[in-house]
C-alpha cells in the first residue's frame, strides 16, 4: 500500500510554526529556511498514491538518474531536476562521514538539555525540545531509515549537526543519492519522499496525473501539533523524575538510611526500561 511510503514520514507547516511564541522552535524553523530546506520540508502536503505505488514498484537507476514508468509514461529525474524543483543547496559537503568532528563535538553541548554533550549511543530524550523536534525531521524526512527514531545515530546526529552549527551541506546531492537509494534493488534504504516525488512527477511535460489526496495530518508539524508534542514530553519528564523519586526512595529504605544508591543522575532507572511507559513521544 501506498501508505507505507508515508507512514513515518512529517512534514513541516513553516508559516504556522514560524507564528509560535517559542523562541528554540522559532530558530530552529529559520535555521533550516536560511540553509536552503523550506522548499523540500515545507512543499505543498497533496500526494497522488497510485502513481507514487507505479514509481517504486518500477524505478531504477541508470546512467546516474532516477528512471521509473508511471501510469505507463517513461519517468527520468536527474540531480539538475531534483536540485531546482526543492530549490536546494548544490555546494558543501556530499558526505556526512566528512562531518568535522569539532562540530559534533560542539552540537553535543549545545542541544543537551542537561548541559553535559549527549551520548550519541543514547536517546533523543538527551536534548532539548526543539532539537528533538529538529531530529525527527532529519530521521524521518531526510534519512528516512528504518528503525527507532528515538536512537541517535551519528549519521543522524550528523545531519543535526549541519543545521544546529551552520555547516554548509550539498543537500541536493545528498538527498537525491537517498532517492537513487530508494529505487535501487536489494538497496536496505527505506522507501519515503512522498510529497516531493508528487512535485518531480507534476514537473514532467504532458504528464497526466490521477486522483489525488491530503497528506495526513497528523503527520504535518504545526503549532498544535509542536504544542501537544511539548505537553506530552513535560508530562513525560515530570513522571519519569516521580518514578525515579520513588525508586531512590525504595532503594535507600533497602540500604538503610545512611547510605545512598549508586545511581548516576541520567540512569533512567525502571522507567527506562519500562516498555509500557517509554513508548516514543
Amino acid at each position: 500500500m501506498a501508505s507505507a511510503y508515508y507512514s513515518n514520514t512529517v512534514h513541516i507547516d513553516f508559516a504556522s510554526l514560524l507564528a509560535m511564541e517559542n523562541p528554540g522552535i522559532v530558530s530552529v524553523l529559520n535555521a533550516l529556511m536560511a540553509y536552503g530546506l523550506a522548499g523540500f520540508l515545507g512543499c505543498p502536503t497533496v500526494i497522488y498514491e497510485s502513481e507514487l505505488v507505479d514509481f517504486f514498484n518500477n524505478g531504477s537507476v541508470r546512467d546516474g538518474l532516477v528512471v521509473s514508468t508511471v501510469n505507463g509514461v517513461p519517468v527520468e529525474i536527474s540531480e539538475r531536476l531534483f536540485a531546482e524543483t526543492f530549490e536546494l543547496l548544490v555546494d558543501g559537503l556530499v558526505d556526512l562521514s566528512d562531518m568535522p568532528k569539532d562540530k559534533i563535538f560542539d552540537a553535543r553541548s549545545i542541544v543537551s538539555l542537561s548541559g553535559e554533550p549527549v551520548s550519541l549511543s543514547g536517546r533523543k530524550g538527551q536534548m532539548k525540545i526543539e532539537y528533538r523536534l529538529l531530529f525527527d525531521v532529519m530521521a524521518k524526512a531526510i534519512s528516512v531509515k528504518a528503525g527507532s527514531f528515538n536512537a541517535l545515530t551519528v549519521e543522524k546526529f550528523s545531519l543535526l549537526t549541519a543545521v544546529v552549527c551552520g555547516i554548509l551541506m550539498n543537500w541536493a546531492s545528498i538527498l537525491f543519492n537517498i532517492l537513487k537509494k530508494m529505487v535501487s534493488a536489494g538497496s536496505k534504504q527505506a522507501k519515503g519522499f512522498a510529497v516531493q516525488i508528487r512535485l518531480l512527477l507534476e514537473s514532467i511535460p504532458n504528464f497526466e496525473l490521477g486522483k489525488s489526496m491530503e497528506f495526513p495530518a497528523s503527520k504535518i508539524l504545526t503549532a498544535k501539533t509542536v504544542h501537544r508534542y511539548i505537553y506530552h514530553s513535560i508530562q513525560f519528564w515530570k513522571l519519569s523524575r516521580s518514578v525515579r523519586s520513588d525508586w531512590r526512595s525504595e532503594l535507600r529504605c533497602s540500604l538503610g538510611d545512611g547510605d545512598e544508591p549508586n545511581v548516576h543522575p541520567l540512569d533512567p532507572g525502571p522507567l527506562g526500561r519500562s516498555k509500557s511507559i517509554t513508548k516514543s513521544i
